[in-house]
């Protein structure tokens, strides 16, 4: 406690530093016609850089160098304005009237925004407030109780996933949804997820790692945009808009705790701005985080664990090792396990700069950074797992005096080390009505990794002694610490993007993107990989290791088009070539029609593709995975384009293809409420899967066994475009703003909720002919829960915020719906359902001081936890519900003997940490 107490004085004496600016103040509110507040709306200084957006009451304040001055006025779906200011002021008020925005047109830009009830397509806009009144520690945490088809994955296993939790939009895996920063594309992760949990085989941007003290707002498009923007955008569009303040700033000291005492975390935050000359800013962020484990393992069952370890499949084997167990769990209940929250250290930076050069052009450049280093645990390796009679050396590497033998087991360490960067230099310039964009953007992710306190049990043996006894390589000669190498991925991308609006009615855009794909596996030490390498992550072999490339380059245009007052329509066709798979060629078209001030009607459909990642394609390693009833087990992960790939004539990878269709209404009936709906049908043709894990044949004398045999694996798996599918649902958000309590305060209310009607393969599984002739599968009934069933049914959100004077409260509750799994190992007709649950979020913040605000959150306020529970199909007359021994055995199977209980193997929606207490302090640097 001392410690954390010195890092807190530490923190507190930070804030010494204050900056000064001499500037002039002016602000007010923007409503629409019917004098609805708008949100979001961007003020700016003209002929500077120098802007603040709108809150979600329609008010901004501005400081400005002067007055008078120049301000413009400009939102999407609305007229922009230029409007004089002779004076500094406190009550402006202004007026939008609904009309083509020049954003609407920019291929780079978002045409919609939150749910507007008079654009085309369907989007979420949230603001930084909002997110930091969430109390989340992570920036996709802070979404998933935001936005309901946004969901976020947490993993109990805590090796290379602990890095980055998989997040997706309506239920489509990470790969499907683009990110972009300021409109530029955010490079992927170099992590594939290979763990038997949502988001298997698949990978996205780490967005975890943008410090949320940098982001003024956050643009979720809910609908297929490839014709946009390209690959990945099926499921929809991300886009994180930076902040420009150059004469504001702030550093925010936080703190938190988990009710049950650990999960610890503090950190320091600083966002800063700086003019650059008299027109240009920048706008930095630093941010320091660090979080200590959580640790929330079961209770070991004993005999379980008997069963699974004894020598022999016997009765007496099992009654001879059960007093063995028991003694062992006496001591450790938990069989020395750690799961639950890994220790997390992060440094975050970023930038983000624009300078004009003229009246009619701006040089601008963003950048971020960040460093995040994790240290975790593989399951402990007991002393009737790993045992003395097999490894008698056992006792000299991990030495236990007292305990029989003088050993009690070992756990195996993992620690990652991750660096993210992503950069982008542009100039914008304006000519003649022309308005064009010219951008460079480079991004990378590496991941590292470190196993201690393991060792390599291999049998490779270099000579015998003289008593004729074999000398191995390792064993007994083992490191205990092992550089098992890693991944790096990077991209380079080059854009232009031109629009010009013809008239009052047309807007038109066209461009061009250039982008080179780095993928690299990095190999690890001998000892890593030579024979499976240490005893729970096998190092990359230098033969599956390497540095491979592609490339692609594409076209687009746009065309927007208000055929009368009320009728918009819009259509936008690309193609892409891809140096690798061919060419891609996709469309959309979209539209909105007014009926009346109040309804909107929307629709668009439109066509997608998905390349390959270059990770599916070259990835090949030895993989440490749980199998039920057996424990840890090696399997191999081939790539298709490699020798095996060809002896088992398995087929090259191709892009996934998709057809959106999503159509929607909006209801405005007065100026404080807003109502929109949209349903969404996506079907992927095609579609790119790593396969279940495929075992020897019974006949034993197949290409498929012989590969098997060769690399002592038991099982292999490889990605294959395996199934069509087809997910449909309902997406609805409702919004009551200024609710008046007497003279008290106002209340704001928001709704807002995602329910999947359909989300399922469509067709057959497409098998290569070896899996079909070895009577297996690529895609089991696991598998396809993973993929269609592991997401909330349904998620609701019913937030209120209310504020009094200088004191702002906000109640969040989240409903997460059934999800439903089905593990490998359980009987057939037998599956896990994790229920219902609604997780309530408490928030208050007092303004102390013009310049101090403390800000205090409970998350998960009743302490609710994920709760499982076994059904079973209609018609499985052979599962019994009701006999607690077998449901015991089936639980065993599914948890590695109870490891594992809160949340199984797969993870789960929402945390198993409980209550969450987090406490900031914000002071304004002015």
């Amino acid at each position: 406690m001392k410690k954390k107490f010195n890092y807190l004085l530490f923190f507190i004496l930070m804030f010494s530093c204050s900056i000064v600016y001499g500037q002039k103040q002016i602000s007010g509110s923007v409503s629409d016609d019917s004098g609805a507040p708008l949100s979001f709306v961007n003020i700016v200084e003209k002929g500077t850089t120098n802007g603040v957006i709108t809150d979600e009451n329609g008010n901004f304040t501005l400081d400005v160098a002067n007055v008078p001055t120049v301000i413009i006025l400009s939102f999407v779906g609305y007229a922009t304005q230029e409007i004089d200011v002779d004076k500094g002021s406190s009550d402006l008020n202004f007026t939008m009237s609904e009309g083509v925005g020049l954003q609407e047109i920019e291929i780079t830009g978002f045409r919609t925004v939150r749910s507007s009830t008079s654009t085309p397509l369907p989007i979420d806009m949230i603001s930084s407030k909002e997110l930091t009144a969430t109390g989340q520690n992570s920036f996709d945490k802070a979404l998933t109780y935001k936005i309901p088809s946004f969901n976020s994955v947490n993993t109990p296993v805590n090796d290379a996933t602990s890095l980055l939790d998989p997040y997706e939009i309506r239920n489509m895996g990470p790969s499907r949804t683009l990110i972009l920063i300021n409109g530029k594309r955010k490079n992927t992760s170099a992590l594939l997820y290979t763990q038997t949990s949502p988001g298997r085989g698949e990978t996205g941007a780490d967005i975890s790692a943008i410090p949320q003290d940098a982001i003024e707002r956050v643009e979720i498009l809910r609908d297929g945009a490839s014709a946009q923007y390209g690959s990945d955008a099926i499921a929809g569009v991300m886009n994180i808009i930076l902040k420009k303040d150059a004469r504001n700033g702030s550093v925010t000291f936080n703190g938190g705790i988990t009710a049950e005492g650990d999960g610890e975390t503090y950190g320091i935050a600083l966002n800063n701005g700086a003019k650059l000359g008299k027109k240009g800013y920048a706008n930095y962020t630093v941010d320091l985080s660090k979080r200590e484990q959580a640790n929330r393992p079961g209770v070991v069952d004993a005999e379980g664990e008997a069963r699974d370890f004894r020598l022999e499949s016997t009765e007496e084997a099992y009654q001879a090792i059960l007093p063995v167990v028991e003694e062992f769990l006496s001591r450790k209940p938990d069989a020395g396990n750690i799961n639950g929250s890994p220790e997390t250290t992060a440094a975050k930076f970023a930038v983000n700069a624009g300078i004009p050069v003229s009246e009619n052009s701006e040089f601008y450049a963003n950048g971020a950074y960040v460093y995040k280093k994790v240290n975790s645990f593989a399951n402990y390796r007991t002393p009737y797992w790993r045992t003395l009679d097999d490894f008698p050396y056992l006792a000299d590497f991990f030495p236990a005096p007292g305990t029989p033998g003088g050993y009690d087991g070992y756990v195996p360490t993992f620690d990652g080390d991750l660096n993210d960067f992503n950069g982008t230099v542009g100039f914008r310039n304006t000519r003649n009505g022309w308005i064009s964009d010219a951008s460079f953007t480079i991004g990378g992710n590496e991941q590292t990794y470190l196993v201690r306190n393991s060792h390599n049990r291999n049998l490779t043996t270099t000579g015998v002694d003289e008593d004729g006894n074999p000398i191995y390589k390792y064993r007994e000669n083992s490191p205990l610490v092992f550089d098992v190498g890693g991944t790096r991925f990077s991209h380079i991308v080059g854009n232009i993007d031109i629009t010009r609006r013809l008239s009052d009615k047309i807007g038109i855009a066209f461009g061009s993107e250039f982008r080179s794909e780095t993928f690299t596996i990095i190999e690890g030490t001998e000892s890593s990989y030579e024979d499976g390498g240490p005893d729970s992550f096998s190092g990359n072999d230098p033969r599956n290791s390497g540095k491979f490339n592609r490339y692609n380059f594409g076209g687009y245009a746009d065309i927007a088009v208000d055929i009368t007052e009320d009728f918009l329509v819009n259509g936008t066709v690309r193609l892409e070539d891809y140096s690798d798979f061919g060419s891609a060629f996709v469309w959309k078209a979209s539209s909105r029609y007014n009926i009346g001030d109040m309804t909107t009607v929307r629709a668009s459909i439109s066509t997608g593709f998905r390349a390959p990642l270059l990770h599916q394609i070259y990835t090949q390693k030895a993989q440490y995975s749980f199998v039920p009833g057996q424990g840890i087990q090696v399997g191999g992960l081939i790539n298709n384009v490699s020798r095996e790939a060809r002896l088992l004539d398995l087929p090259e990878l191709k892009a996934e293809k998709s057809t959106n269709l999503t159509v929607g209404l909006g209801l405005k009936p007065n100026r404080n409420l807003s109502f929109t709906v949209d349903y969404y049908n996506i079907a992927v043709e095609d579609r790119i899967i790593l396969s279940s894990e495929i075992g020897g044949t019974e006949a034993g004398n197949t290409k498929l066994d012989e590969i098997l045999t060769e690399n002592n694996l038991s099982d292999l798996s490889f990605f294959v475009n395996a199934l069509d599918t087809r997910t449909s649902g309902i997406d609805f958000v409702a919004n009551y703003r200024g609710l008046k309590i007497g003279s008290i305060g106002t209340v704001g209310v928001n709704l807002s909720g995602n329910y999947t009607l359909q989300n399922e393969r469509d067709g057959d599984v497409k098998n290569p002919a070896l899996v079909e002739e070895a009577g297996q599968s690529v895609s089991n009934q696991t598998q396809e829960a993973l993929f269609f069933t592991s997401r909330p049914l349904y998620k609701a959100i019913l937030g209120l915020d209310f504020s009094i004077g200088k004191v702002a409260f906000s109640l969040n509750n989240t409903l997460f719906g059934p999800t439903t799994f089905r593990q490998q190992g359980l009987d057939q007709g037998l599956y896990t359902e994790f229920k219902p649950k609604l997780v309530t979020d408490l928030g208050a913040s007092f303004a102390l001081t013009d310049i101090i605000t403390i800000s205090g959150n409970v998350n998960n306020l009743l302490n609710v936890l994920p709760e499982w529970e076994f059904k079973k199909d209609d018609g499985a007359t052979d599962v019994d519900l009701n006999n607690e021994a077998y449901l015991k055995n089936q639980s065993n199977l599914i948890t590695f003997n109870q490891r594992y209980s809160q949340m199984t193997y797969d993870g789960y929606h929402f945390s198993q940490l409980g209550t969450l207490f987090n406490v900031s302090l914000n002071v304004k640097l002015k």
